[in-house]
C-alpha cells in the first residue's frame, strides 16, 4: 500500500496519500472496474490490537455500515488482510471544512448552507442511535458541488455504548469544541453533546475563530464551562439568538437538532429536497399482512460478491478482533421465500412471548426477549436462496446467545438449510 500505482485486492489502483494518522493512512485510489474515485483507509491490525482499539475499530465500522445519508462520507466496503484492514470510502475532492475558515469568517449565507448540512446529517445519526463524539471543522469534508459530508466516526458511539444511568462516561473530542458536561466526567448525553459541538462549529463559521479560547487548557475548560461568549460586533441577531440556546452550559435545557431546524435563521433560504436517505419505518407485526409479497420482493437486499464472501467464517471481519463464542451475530441459509422466513420470526416470537416488530424497510424483524434484542435481516443471493443473519442490536449478550440457541434455533429446524 506503500507505493503509489500499486493494486489492491485486484480492484483498487492506489493513488496519492491524503493524509495520516496515529494508527491509519488515507490513500486516493480508483476502482478498476468501474473507474470511479474512492478514498482508502488502511488500518495497521498490530497496531490497534496492541494498544486495545479493537473496539473502538470494529465500532466504526458497525457505525458507518448504519449510515447512508448525503451529508455523511460513504463506507463502501471492508476487507482485511493479516496485517491490515482497508476501509473503502466515499472519496470527497474538496477536502477539510477547516480549511475554508483558516483564512476568516465565511459569508453568512455561506455558513448557514454548511450548518444546515451538518444539523441535518447529525439529526439523521441521532435517529439512528449514533453520537459522533468528535464534530469539528477537520472532520468536515466539502465536495466539488460545495456539499458538506461529515466524516471520521472512529470516536462515535452507540446507544447501547450507554451505561445503566443512560449515559456516556469516556471523556473524548477536542478540547475546544467539547460541551461542559463531557468536561465534568459524570456522564453525559451524547446526543446533547454533538449540538454543543455544531453550535462552536457555527460560531467558528461566522465569527472566524473560536468562542472559547485559552493557550491553558484548564483555563479554556473554565471558560467552556461558564459559556460566556461574546460575539463579534455584525454578528447576525438571528444566529446569536440561536447560539445562545445551543451553547447552553446545562444540557437539560441546551436546544435539540429538532428545534434547531425549526430555528427562523437556520430555516431561511432553505430548500425543501428529498434526501436519498435509507429511511426506515417501524409497523407493527399485525400490518405485515397487509403488504404485497411482490412490493416485498422488490426491497429484499440482494448481496454483491464481496458481501456473500465476507459472510464465511474465513472472511468474517469480526474473527479479527474476536474468538467465535465471543461473537454477537449468528447465520444461516434457508431455500424459503423470503416472506415465509420473516412470517416464521414472526410467529416464533409471538409465541414466546416476544415483542416483535417487522421493519418496513428491507425484510427484517425486531425482536425483545428480556434483557436482549435480536434483530434478524433477510438477504438474497439467489432466488429462493437466502442468508439470514440474527444480531444482537441491544441488551445483554448472554441472554441473546440463550435467546437464539436455545429458543430460536430449534423452532427454527424445518427452514435452516445450515447455520454458519
Amino acid at each position: 500500500m506503500e507505493k503509489k500505482g500499486s493494486v489492491l485486492m485486484l480492484r483498487y489502483e492506489v493513488g496519492k496519500l491524503l493524509g495520516q494518522g496515529t494508527f491509519a493512512k488515507v490513500y486516493h485510489a480508483r476502482n478498476l472496474k468501474t473507474g470511479d474515485n474512492v478514498a482508502v483507509k488502511v488500518i495497521d491490525k498490530d497496531r490497534v490490537l496492541k494498544v486495545g482499539m479493537n473496539e473502538q475499530t470494529k465500532r466504526e465500522i458497525s457505525v458507518m455500515k448504519l449510515l447512508k445519508h448525503p451529508n455523511i462520507v460513504e463506507l463502501h466496503e471492508v476487507m482485511a488482510t493479516k496485517s491490515n484492514i482497508y476501509f473503502v470510502m466515499e472519496y470527497v475532492k474538496g477536502g477539510e471544512l477547516f480549511n475554508k475558515v483558516s483564512s476568516g469568517k465565511l459569508k453568512e449565507e455561506v455558513a448557514r448552507k454548511y450548518f444546515q448540512q451538518l444539523v441535518h446529517a447529525v439529526d439523521y445519526c441521532h435517529s439512528r442511535g449514533v453520537c459522533h463524539r468528535d464534530l469539528k471543522p477537520e472532520n468536515l469534508l466539502v465536495d466539488e458541488e460545495g456539499n458538506l459530508k461529515v466524516s471520521d466516526f472512529g470516536l462515535s458511539a452507540l446507544a447501547d455504548s450507554r451505561r445503566q444511568d443512560g449515559l456516556l462516561h469516556t471523556t473524548c473530542g477536542t478540547p475546544a469544541y467539547v460541551a461542559p458536561e463531557v468536561i465534568s466526567r459524570k456522564g453525559y448525553d451524547g446526543f446533547k453533546a454533538d449540538v454543543w459541538s455544531c453550535g462552536v462549529i457555527l460560531f467558528v463559521l461566522l465569527a472566524g475563530y473560536l468562542p472559547f479560547r485559552d493557550s491553558n487548557l484548564m483555563e479554556l475548560y473554565k471558560k467552556i464551562g461558564k459559556a460566556e461568549v461574546k460575539f463579534p460586533s455584525g454578528f447576525a441577531p438571528g444566529a446569536r439568538r440561536l447560539l445562545k440556546r445551543i451553547l447552553d452550559p446545562n444540557p437539560n435545557t441546551r436546544i435539540s437538532t429538532e428545534e434547531i431546524m425549526q430555528s427562523s435563521w437556520f430555516r431561511k433560504g432553505l430548500q425543501e429536497q428529498k434526501e436519498s436517505v435509507d429511511e426506515e419505518t417501524e409497523v407493527d407485526v399485525e400490518t405485515i399482512a397487509n403488504v404485497s409479497g411482490e412490493k416485498e420482493k422488490k426491497r429484499c437486499i440482494n448481496l454483491n460478491a464481496f458481501e456473500i464472501i465476507s459472510l464465511s467464517t474465513g472472511f468474517d471481519l469480526s474473527g479479527l478482533f474476536e474468538k467465535e463464542e465471543e461473537k454477537e451475530e449468528m447465520r444461516f441459509t434457508s431455500n424459503r421465500e423470503a416472506s415465509e422466513i420473516t412470517e416464521e420470526l414472526v410467529e416464533i416470537g409471538k409465541e414466546r412471548k416476544m415483542k416483535v416488530i417487522k421493519k418496513e424497510q428491507g425484510w427484517k424483524v425486531k425482536m425483545v426477549a428480556g434483557a436482549a434484542v435480536v434483530e434478524a435481516e433477510v438477504f438474497e443471493i439467489a432466488p429462493s436462496f437466502h442468508v439470514v443473519v440474527l444480531k444482537k442490536s441491544g441488551g445483554d449478550t448472554a441472554e441473546y446467545k440463550r435467546v437464539v440457541r436455545e429458543s430460536m434455533r430449534p423452532a427454527l429446524k424445518d427452514i435452516v438449510l445450515a447455520w454458519h
